[in-house]
């Protein structure tokens, strides 16, 4: 499996503590790059600028991360832009919220 694919499955471990729904299933990650020395970038929302679980969830996300093996460094972005919507939840995380 490529890092980047371990990334993205470290990353379904890390859950809106709200919500009960990992961070990729509710679409929250919007892109994942890794360069040449390992170090891991993440491009990512939150549901709402003013989410109170801000710090939390991005904290969380670079723990699991970072104990991937062959991770140098991990360092993420949070974007407003685009804005997140509920139709970027995958199939699943819409059928528990009842969508």
């Amino acid at each position: 499996m490529e890092l980047k694919d371990q990334i993205v499955e470290a990353l379904k471990e890390v859950y809106d503590p709200e919500l009960g729904i990992n961070v990729v299933d509710l679409g929250l990650i919007y892109d994942v790059d890794v360069d040449a020395e390992q170090n891991v970038h993440v491009t990512m929302t939150l549901t709402t600028p003013g989410c109170p679980l801000h710090d939390s969830i991005v904290f969380g996300m670079k723990d699991r991360v970072q104990e991937v093996p062959a991770v140098a460094a991990v360092d993420v972005d949070v974007v407003w832009e685009p804005a997140w919507t509920p139709e970027k939840m995958s199939k699943d995380a819409m059928e528990q919220l009842g969508f």
